[in-house]
């Protein structure tokens, strides 16, 4: 059984809400995305982004007259050459968006995705959204940041929190024409909370702050916005957004 639910907050500092996210039980698609660019183009591309990827994995859900135009992986399964190509479709539609407007030009977003079908978790990022597991008491970030210093070679996990290129992005949806993502796929645990949150949330909340809120077995509504709040007491200058995903039995 999936139980879910999402929030989002301006901020307190940001004068409109940039983030965009998704949060459907039924189908078992979760996104999350967090928009960049000059006047509204940032909210425009995380919208366009979320909206992408719904369309072609709820057209293609059931198998039936699927085109792949980037073609298959024949390592991946098809669930997540689906994810694959939602996710590449997403960065040519918000990329030709911005060709077309002067003043979306440069717009991008980050996004993260998590697709449940079954007893199977397909999951896939660019930039520095974050999907997260918690289970058996233990916090495990899932996705890998695309920043300047994920890609710092011998960088410790706790140095990266510290670096000053922490939040430069070295990758994200709508950027160029084409884009380099990872999904990856397995089993969900017979009990197990995923998150998926962007860079509002845990550029300020620790890992152990997170585990802290979804360790606690309330709703996932509950928990969505305790994490939110939390984040806005220790400032909160960003947009903040997260979807809070329980799977059990």
């Amino acid at each position: 059984m999936i139980v879910a639910a999402g929030a989002t907050h301006v901020g307190r500092v940001r004068p409109i809400n940039e983030d965009a996210f998704l949060c459907d039980p039924e189908s078992g698609l979760f996104v999350v995305a967090d928009g960049m660019g000059g006047h509204h183009a940032g909210e425009v591309a995380s919208a366009l982004a979320v909206e992408s990827i719904r369309t072609f994995l709820m057209r293609t859900r059931e198998g039936e007259a699927v085109t792949w135009p980037y073609g298959i992986d024949p390592a991946l399964s098809f669930d997540s050459n689906r994810l694959l190509t939602a996710i590449k479709l997403a960065n040519r539609r918000v990329f030709k968006a911005g060709e077309e407007r002067e003043d979306y030009t440069g717009m991008g977003t980050t996004i993260v995705v998590a697709l449940i079908s079954g007893d199977r978790l397909m999951f896939g990022s660019v930039g520095d959204s974050r999907l997260y597991s918690f289970a058996n008491g233990s916090l495990a970030q899932l996705t890998e940041d695309d920043t300047w210093a994920r890609l710092t070679a011998g960088l410790a996990p706790e140095a990266v929190v510290k670096h000053p290129m922490r939040h430069v992005l070295t990758n994200v949806v709508g950027a160029r024409d084409q884009i380099d993502c990872r999904v990856s796929e397995r089993a969900v645990g017979a009990e197990e909370v995923f998150l998926l949150a962007t860079d509002g949330l845990h550029g300020v909340l620790d890992g152990a702050a997170i585990a802290t809120s979804l360790g606690g077995g309330e709703p996932p509504d509950v928990v969505a916005n305790r994490l939110i709040a939390a984040a806005l007491e220790r400032g909160g200058t960003d947009n903040i957004t997260t979807v809070v995903v329980r799977c059990s039995g």
